[in-house]
């Protein structure tokens, strides 16, 4: 796997905590960062609701780029402070960026 050390790749999660992408996006961090991929997370939408999975937040100690929609926590009043350097407050610019800074891109809507 040493070939995936120097690979990127981009997660949107869109849906809310309760809904099955999320787990299936938490063992593809897993996987990915264990394999020395670079995992970018940005949450939007509905999605901005998995902001607290304290899964999805200890997964910055392995390495994890954590990025929110800043209007998304806004619209479902999602609480953005406590969250130090963990977590990336942004817009869609930063989503644009991603997209286009990665190998591979995966949304899970």
């Amino acid at each position: 796997m040493e070939h995936l050390a120097s690979k990127k790749l981009g997660i949107l999660l869109s849906t809310p905590p309760e809904h099955p992408n999320v787990q299936a996006v938490i063992r593809l961090c897993e996987e990915a960062l264990a394999a020395g991929v670079e995992v970018y997370l940005y949450l939007i939408d509905e999605g901005v609701k998995n902001l607290p999975n304290a899964k999805l937040r200890n997964l910055t100690a392995s390495g994890l780029k954590y990025f929110a929609c800043a209007y998304g926590c806004q619209r479902h009043n999602v609480p953005t402070d406590g969250y130090g350097e963990d977590v990336t407050f942004c817009g869609l610019v930063v989503l644009s960026n991603i997209i286009n800074g990665c190998d591979r891109f995966l949304a899970f809507n």
